[in-house]
């Protein structure tokens, strides 16, 4: 784990508070950043999402995809976790706290951007820090890498039709041609371009000298984001900074009832612990690049709903460093398996 991931927090609340004094000092600086548009989407965001997500992408395994017969049960549980519950208990929590519990706190204008901004997040599993969190607790990476090769391929069907199910039934306008475009830019291109990239360098140990090469400016993609949206940002969250921790309550619930359920559930299918553990993190986590982008897409940069899906890069990395602690601290309740590397039905 490198020190850019192992201190993402940090960086991102540096880059938190860069981004509001830049945003005072330099308004016309960041309003220039925020003009550069071409049908709603953003050229120098656009840049860094790409910057973000490519690398990841080029860690996609096609071949992988062979095995899934194989290995029934960890998949299944990360799958229907994913795209069968998550999304929509993240909808759930969302209404309930910015409609009921925070209603009296929160704009119902805001309150609606916020739950936009959860709904995004809630529908995009993650893709690359997952083999952080798999590393950490000694996962299969073979296992891993089939998990999230899978993942990526049912997100480029699935993300556009569940987020605009959900964001309708929250009577959120959805903008379909704006959600379509974002996917195929963010998710459909970066990851014909990680394939073809995979196809010209050829070699496993070419592939990952590659990654190691490309991997800082997905942080620094990250944190230039960051850096931006909270420049426009600034003035809401200096006038209202409870903002922050009521977008945080939801996110923090959904990150621990998700890795119980999943957690749960490969327990109960007696799932080895080197692949019960990567199943239950990756739901937990976020795709929270495709997540940033696709906010600032159809809602723009200074919106409510960036803001919502910034907040969970904050939050992720404490709590998913917790849930590995405690995954370590579980591993002898779980079958032992010392000998296979590959789970069998």
């Amino acid at each position: 784990m490198s020190i850019f991931e192992r201190y993402l927090t940090v960086w991102v609340a540096l880059a938190m508070v860069a981004g509001i004094a830049i945003g005072s000092i330099a308004p016309e600086l960041v309003s220039a950043i925020a003009a550069a548009e071409i049908a709603r989407v953003n050229l120098v965001v656009a840049v860094l999402i790409w910057a973000m997500v490519y690398p990841m992408m080029v860690g996609v395994d096609p071949s992988s995809l062979r095995d899934v017969v194989k290995q029934p049960r960890g998949l299944a549980i990360t799958l229907t976790v994913n795209w069968l519950i998550k999304p929509f208990t993240m909808a759930a929590l969302g209404v309930l706290f910015f409609e009921v519990v925070f209603a009296d706190l929160i704009a119902p204008g805001d309150a609606q951007q916020y739950i936009a901004g959860l709904i995004l997040l809630g529908a995009a599993p993650c893709t690359a820090m997952v083999f952080v969190w798999s590393q950490l607790t000694r996962g299969d990476e073979s296992y891993t890498l089939l998990q999230v090769s899978v993942n990526d391929v049912v997100m480029v069907f699935a993300f556009a039709p569940i987020v605009a199910f959900l964001l309708g039934v929250t009577d959120i306008v959805v903008p379909w041609e704006t959600l379509v475009l974002s996917v195929i830019l963010f998710v459909a291109l970066p990851l014909a371009a990680g394939l073809w990239t995979r196809a010209r360098l050829g070699s496993a140990r070419r592939i990952e000298t590659f990654q190691a090469r490309v991997k800082p400016w997905s942080v620094i993609g990250l944190i230039a984001t960051v850096v931006i949206l909270f420049g426009l940002q600034g003035q809401v969250i200096l006038d209202r900074p409870l903002v922050i921790a009521l977008i945080a309550v939801p996110i923090l619930l959904q990150s621990y009832g998700i890795f119980a359920l999943a957690y749960a559930a490969a327990y109960a299918l007696n799932v080895p612990h080197r692949i019960a553990a990567p199943c239950a993190l990756i739901g937990t986590s976020n795709f929270f690049e495709l997540a940033v982008a696709v906010a600032i897409s159809l809602f723009g940069l200074n919106s409510g709903a960036a803001l919502a899906t910034v907040v969970g890069v904050l939050v992720e990395v404490p709590v998913m460093l917790s849930l590995v602690a405690f995954a370590n601290r579980t591993r002898g309740r779980f079958v032992s398996d010392p000998a296979a590397r590959v789970e069998t039905p």
